[in-house]
């Protein structure tokens, strides 16, 4: 029989180490030996103490595990320093820009943000509102699903400032940015149709969108501008995901007459077409030319590089921040009164994916 050495694994119930207990205030100031509220200031950085003791004080918070507890704090001083920030994903730029930019522009300016990805669900950005509303958040950047107009006049109700960006709440007065998104598409369209496509796919987002409806609303005025009559096969409305992209070029570049241009302008659909299109070998911009909507880097990168319809989305995240900072009382000059709407314009890039038609 083969001994063990040292202690075998734990056997089946034992106990294991129980977490850190969390100090409190005064066991901090029974360690360094001073009052509870010079542990208090210390911590907070309110008040003149000396350096050497505030560097004891809190070595002695480390030492018994003190966390200051947040929610009491923010009940007191009737600020918790939340900001909300909601998206549909993180595959859009736009979405990613304003992530990322929200982060760093708001945490400078000492609030935390919370992030909900709500996959364009009502449902989820409901819970999220009224998370956000329970803490009391102190401001929203909000891509909205257009389904909780209710919760939202709430925030703005009681003066909590919302900053709603790429889509319209269309019965509220709320600080709006939104893409230029009838310009960009018939920008789009214009160039398909002067390199001389007559014959274009276009893939769009929801028709019950901001961004959907007027992006359709400018690719069809290009078209009636050059005489053309819009073709319902060859548009096609769809949810902001990959898989719409793909199914919409199923349903065109898979039939006996396929178009000989096709503008995406649904940035997330994109991925899913350039699928379609790689998967079955069409050669672009020879056999089609491909058109997307919100540039990315390696749209640059692609063989052919993909021209886009750049739609602005670094601009569109500074926009949104620097409102909401203004309206929090952060910015250098007050906030007007009334909620503005402001546009971002839209710039067409032209790099290697389009060409006249053979």
């Amino acid at each position: 029989m083969i001994g063990k050495k040292g202690g075998g694994p734990a056997r089946a119930g034992a106990s294991k180490a129980a977490p850190l207990k969390a100090g409190t205030l005064k066991d901090v100031a029974d360690l360094v030996g001073v009052s509870v509220s010079t542990v208090s200031r210390a911590l907070t950085g309110k008040g003149l103490i000396g350096k050497d003791t505030e560097e004891r004080i809190r070595k002695a918070a480390e030492a018994v595990n003190y966390r200051a507890n947040t929610l009491a704090r923010g009940l007191k001083t009737q600020r918790s320093r939340l900001i909300g920030l909601m998206v549909h994903n993180l595959v859009g730029t736009s979405h990613r820009l304003l992530a990322e930019l929200a982060q760093q522009r708001l945490g400078a300016a000492g609030y935390q943000v919370i992030l909900s990805v709500t996959s364009d669900d009502p449902e989820q950005e409901a819970r999220f509102l009224d998370t956000l509303e329970n803490y009391r958040a102190e401001g929203l950047i909000i891509i909205p699903t257009g389904r909780n107009g209710a919760r939202l006049a709430r925030f703005a109700q009681a003066g909590v400032p919302v900053v709603v960006v790429i889509r319209r709440q269309e019965e509220l007065e709320l600080e709006t940015i939104l893409h230029a998104n009838e310009e960009g598409a018939y920008a789009g369209t214009r160039y398909l149709l002067d390199l001389g496509h007559r014959d274009i796919g276009f893939i769009v987002g929801r028709a019950d969108t901001t961004s959907g409806r007027e992006r359709y609303t400018g690719h069809v005025r290009a078209l009636k501008e050059a005489g053309l009559r819009p073709d319902p096969s060859r548009i096609h409305f769809g949810s902001y995901r990959p898989e719409t992209g793909f199914r919409a070029c199923e349903a065109m570049l898979g039939s006996g007459r396929p178009p000989t241009a096709l503008f995406v302008a649904n940035h997330e659909a994109s991925m899913g077409a350039m699928k379609y299109v790689t998967e079955q070998g069409i050669a672009v911009p020879d056999q089609l030319s491909l058109l997307c909507y919100e540039d990315v880097p390696w749209f640059s990168w692609h063989k052919p590089a993909i021209s886009v319809v750049d739609s602005g989305s670094q601009r569109l995240a500074e926009l949104a921040v620097e409102r909401l900072l203004l309206r929090l009382g952060e910015g250098a000059a007050p906030a007007p009164a009334r909620p503005l709407e402001h546009r971002v314009d839209a710039g067409l890039i032209i790099r290697e994916s389009c060409a006249p038609p053979r």
